[in-house]
């Protein structure tokens, strides 16, 4: 997303009491976008570079009381609620750092010290690639579920605008808007982990869509959602608020598909998808079901053919086929499933271009 997407989210974000986390390569304005928001909404801001904290500096050192050990305040901490805190670089981070930070995440709090009402909380990292020294690669869901996971990349006008605010040389930022490719080295951006759906993201989507209007949710909506559950459920998520639902794949496979999705290629991608991540993840208890009404699921795939795009249709028959000459506990299904297949009229014609 842009640097203007990234902050109106990060903004929302926080207002609901959750936690945005900015990925993108160094150098491309996290931490400014930060300061931007701070700035904007009149906020002291905190930037807590964490690859270079120990324990001590982000929890408080301990010290003897009466009867109790207890921990002294750390200098950093809020004074009231009026704070934005950026835990910059948790890819760099040491584990240790990263358990204090969930208890700061999930409570609000350090040990014996509580945040003050009203703190915001964001923070950044870079990709976990080849390119950035990682103090450990974070790969815990559970971690990573407690934030809004937001991919920012600039654009070159954004990026004019700051270097004009910042006095960047005239001849640089001509030379950038000339040439804009080489603005950034362009890298994909992933975390390594995959994000998923839980009770929990979706009670942090509902907290920070409840603070956006329906054209904002029309704008941003997908976005918001697939940094939370991911790309797959938030797709499903923005269809059927559109009132575009895509039926359960076992009720397609069973009971058939009626409606036609033949000039709506999004709607065909999505239930194209929404197939192929149901065959990938058959438990022994969905194959014994779609195996005792296999005649029929191979009907009601074919059958699939006349309401698809062609394109469509053939990635999904190319996946079973894919799926069957795999070594896998499943393939016996999929061989069983493409042999009925291989026997209907619409199947059969793509089996032989394949």
């Amino acid at each position: 997303m842009t640097v203007n997407e990234a902050k109106f989210l990060c903004k929302k974000i926080m207002q609901a009491g959750e936690v945005p986390l900015l990925v993108g390569h160094f150098g491309v304005g996290k931490t400014d976008i930060a300061r931007q928001i701070a700035a904007e909404n009149g906020r002291k801001i905190v930037i807590l570079v964490l690859s270079q904290m120990e324990p001590g500096d982000l929890i408080g050192l301990p010290a003897r009381g009466e009867d109790r050990t207890t921990f002294l305040r750390p200098d950093w901490w809020p004074e009231d609620g009026n704070y934005l805190i950026v835990l910059d670089e948790i890819n760099r981070a040491h584990r240790s750092i990263r358990n204090a930070i969930m208890q700061l995440l999930i409570d609000k709090r350090i040990h014996n010290h509580v945040l003050p009402d009203g703190v915001w909380i964001m923070a950044t990292m870079n990709p976990p690639d080849e390119e950035y020294d990682q103090a450990d690669l974070i790969t815990d869901p559970a971690f990573i579920s407690r934030f809004f996971v937001l991919h920012v990349n600039p654009t070159v006008d954004e990026w004019k605008e700051w270097a004009q605010i910042n006095g960047v040389e005239p001849k640089v930022i001509d030379f950038v808007a000339s040439y804009p490719e080489f603005l950034y080295t362009s890298s994909p951006l992933s975390l390594r982990v995959e994000l998923r759906p839980s009770p929990r993201s979706w009670y942090k989507l509902s907290n920070v869509l409840r603070l956006l209007s329906k054209d904002e949710i029309d704008k941003y909506g997908y976005i918001l959602a697939s940094a939370i559950v991911g790309a797959e459920a938030a797709k499903a998520f923005v269809e059927f608020k559109k009132s575009e639902y895509v039926p359960m794949p076992r009720k397609i496979l069973l009971e058939g598909l009626e409606a036609s999705y033949k000039d709506d290629v999004d709607r065909s991608n999505s239930l194209v998808v929404r197939l192929i991540d149901y065959f990938s993840k058959l438990s022994d208890e969905e194959i014994e079901l779609l195996s005792a009404h296999i005649s029929r699921v191979a009907q009601n795939l074919d059958k699939l053919a006349s309401i698809l795009p062609r394109d469509s249709f053939y990635a999904l028959v190319r996946f079973i086929v894919d799926r069957a000459n795999q070594d896998e506990n499943s393939s016996q299904f999929f061989e069983r499933l493409l042999e009925r297949l291989s026997n209907l009229d619409n199947t059969k014609t793509v089996l032989r271009d394949l």
